[in-house]
């Protein structure tokens, strides 16, 4: 590949009046290596680059005297002992993982349910990550635990290096507290994993040469025996090199039926489903929509959320939850909820008494209980009304419990646990988060905008009550919009401390690609489709100056992932709409994506460089190819992870290299762990959250405006 020797830059700072003004210079660290070495992940001239990058952006920005608040600020509130414990049910008990300024890895640990609805749990705790990383010298990241049904005494630990997506398997015994001496043990993979019984896995991971998909994710799935190597796994089915990823799944009901299912992903959106019986070794096609957004099983009964229309004798509407005998032909369908245009399900969960339905209309929640009517003409639906402005997540559901716990928060809700009974249809809430900002005179607002194609698109904005509408008021805004995702509330408590307590506006739209009002609102933004996203965005931006909320010089734009796409399209497309832009773990090379990390699985979502129409539509919107040397783009802040095995952070490379050839400043950080979900530990989170919010009052609401071009 063509090397070129991209110019650096630097930002040389001066404090005038409290503030700092930036204007670009010629770095002295000379050239930036080319885009193969930029490749080299872990290269050595790579890593010296991103080091240099880090220091010289970290230098600036922790120049200015608010970096230490800031940075104080958002660990006290990471590292809250009053933080709510999040519960996760299995085997009659409930667990949680804990972290805290002692435990920054965390502790795994256990309770009973009794127990966890008192104000002061007794906790037990299970398995120390810290003391286990500093025993094996290992910077482990716990990203969950599968245990075995019924008693969940044996559990497979699942720990990362670093928090990549590839992980370990190791199995725990609950009852001695200890990893089982010859126990199943899976070494590092991308790679998912079920248990038949006590002696025997469903596996799928890194088997071998063949054994991977183009996207980086298993393809065969195999049968694993206590004992066994890995080499002896008999192969129980294999996909296709094409398909995204093949992964099992054992599904139980409370009555104690189990079905071995192996998930066949065609791409991201589309799955085979074909039930396995471990005594004839048999494997048979279950007769369902390849476009399933939610799998379950209730009293024997396979409990679907249908993402596209479904014809079988009558026509069943996406978005419809229902019920189906995985027998095939022995019963039709059962409906349990039909949404009408302006709703959609959330979550759904199973348990021993009904299916729990999380339903939002116009992005505004309530609870859906479905019991089976005992006379056998359909199912009964109970609806609990919930608060507005607030998200509602199902936290915890068992089959085997006749409860479930939901999780209750919006921008200044601090998150409450509710239970859920399921049999009366009621919901009280049991814990609440203490408040970890002052949200005293915030108010949180629903707005709607008619986009370029006359769409109407709700946003929600959080604001002080006594504010004015001169334009001037210091704005974040952030969206998502892909996947099916619905970015809803969330309280953010270093939002809350390093901007809402400081007079900062927090706007949060509702773009097409995301979920809010189901697979339609989504489909809109898939593929060319997308531009309807990025025209709602620059629409909710327009509005905003509009209303007097923020002019261009008041406002700032932030998004992660999909959303960090979302912010380099922004930041291409519309360079006069925003003064600071945060782009995070992005992907930026649409020409490329597909070739580049796990990039290939998000085809379906992107479209395929070798589909002409698809094709044309990436090399108009991929924010690396379309930056011009002659634009004037606001200073961005581009922040990705040496360890994000998903996206990877050569977009972010490429992108902050293109800006440096072109003469143009920027700030860059790149964490060197933390994977893609993000930094693992409470210190790195509070480091990049106060780079941030040193950029963003910087830029938005110091006085004097910051120069650069």
């Amino acid at each position: 590949m063509r090397r070129i020797l991209l110019a650096m830059t630097s930002l040389v700072c001066t404090s005038l009046i409290g503030t700092v003004a930036c204007e670009a210079k010629a770095n002295p660290a000379g050239s930036v290596p080319s885009r193969t070495v930029l490749e080299q992940v872990e290269g050595k001239q790579a890593l010296e680059w991103v080091r240099a990058q880090n220091n010289r952006s970290a230098a600036l920005l922790q120049a200015d005297p608010r970096y230490r608040g800031f940075y104080d600020s958002v660990l006290a509130v990471e590292q809250t002992p009053g933080r709510l414990p999040l519960p996760d049910q299995a085997g009659g008990r409930v667990w949680n993982l804990w972290q805290d300024a002692a435990h920054p890895k965390g502790l795994w640990r256990v309770t009973t349910p009794a127990s966890f609805e008192q104000s002061s749990p007794v906790w037990t705790t299970e398995l120390d990550i810290d003391a286990l990383a500093a025993q094996e010298k290992r910077d482990w990241v716990f990203q969950g635990a599968e245990c075995l049904a019924p008693d969940a005494r044996r559990c497979l630990i699942t720990l990362s290096l670093s928090g990549e997506d590839a992980a370990f398997y190791r199995e725990f015994d609950t009852a001695t507290k200890s990893f089982v001496s010859g126990g199943f043990d899976l070494p590092h993979s991308k790679q998912r994993v079920a248990w038949l019984d006590q002696d025997t896995l469903l596996v799928s991971r890194d088997w071998g040469s063949g054994s991977m998909t183009r996207s980086g994710y298993p393809l065969s799935v195999r049968l694993l025996r206590r004992g066994q190597p890995l080499s002896a796994a008999r192969e129980v089915y294999r996909g296709d090199v094409g398909d995204m990823i093949v992964e099992p799944q054992i599904l139980q009901d409370g009555q104690g039926r189990q079905i071995a299912v192996i998930q066949r992903n065609l791409d991201f959106f589309r799955s085979e489903y074909r039930l396995y019986d471990p005594a004839t070794q048999s494997l048979h096609l279950l007769a369902l929509p390849q476009k399933i957004g939610f799998l379950g099983f209730y009293a024997g009964k396979l409990i679907l959320r249908l993402d596209q229309d479904w014809s079988v004798g009558k026509t069943f509407k996406q978005g419809s939850i229902v019920a189906v005998d995985p027998r095939a032909g022995k019963r039709p369908p059962e409906l349990l909820f039909a949404p009408d245009a302006h709703e959609t399900t959330a979550d759904i969960g199973v348990t021993a008494k009904g299916i729990i339905a999380v339903v939002y209309r116009d992005v505004q929640p309530s609870i859906r209980v479905y019991r089976s009517a005992s006379d056998r003409t359909g199912w009964q639906e109970t609806t609990i009304a919930l608060p507005h402005h607030v998200s509602a997540e199902l936290q915890s559901s068992d089959p085997s419990e006749a409860y479930a716990i939901l999780k209750i928060e919006g921008y200044i809700v601090p998150p409450q646990l509710w239970k859920l009974d399921v049999a009366a249809g009621k919901a009280s809430k049991i814990k609440e988060t203490p408040a970890l900002f002052d949200a005293k005179g915030l108010v949180t607002e629903q707005f709607w905008v008619q986009s370029s194609d006359g769409v109407k698109v709700p946003y929600f904005v959080t604001h002080r009550r006594d504010w004015t509408l001169n334009g001037h008021n210091p704005t974040l805004f952030t969206a998502y919009g892909g996947f099916d995702l619905s970015y809803l509330p969330t309280y953010y408590a270093d939002v809350g401390k390093t901007w809402l307590e400081r007079g900062g506006v927090y706007v949060v739209g509702n773009i097409r690609g995301g979920g809010e009002f189901g697979p339609a609102w989504h489909e809109a933004g898939m593929k060319s489709g997308r531009q309807h996203a990025y025209d709602d965005f620059a629409a909710i931006g327009r509005d905003l100056a509009r209303r007097g909320i923020a002019d261009r010089d008041h406002l700032g734009i932030r998004g992660r992932s999909n959303g960090g796409l979302l912010m380099g399209v922004s930041f291409t497309q519309h360079p006069e709409l925003w003064k600071a832009v945060i782009i995070g773990v992005p992907l930026l090379d649409m020409e490329n994506f597909e070739t580049m990390a796990a990039g290939a699985s998000w085809a379906a979502e992107y479209g395929h460089m070798a589909v002409s129409d698809e094709r044309q539509f990436l090399e108009r919107i991929s924010p690396l190819q379309n930056l011009k040397k002659d634009v004037a783009y606001p200073v961005p802040f581009i922040f990705t992870s040496t360890k994000d095995d998903r996206v990877g952070p050569v977009h972010a490379r490429l992108f902050a290299a293109r800006l440096a050839e072109f003469g143009k400043p920027f700030f860059y950080y790149e964490d060197t762990e933390g994977g893609h979900a993000g930094t693992v530990n409470a210190t790195e989170i509070a480091h990049e959250r106060a780079l941030e919010a040193v950029y963003l009052s910087q830029s938005l609401m110091d006085q004097k405006k910051n120069t650069a071009p």
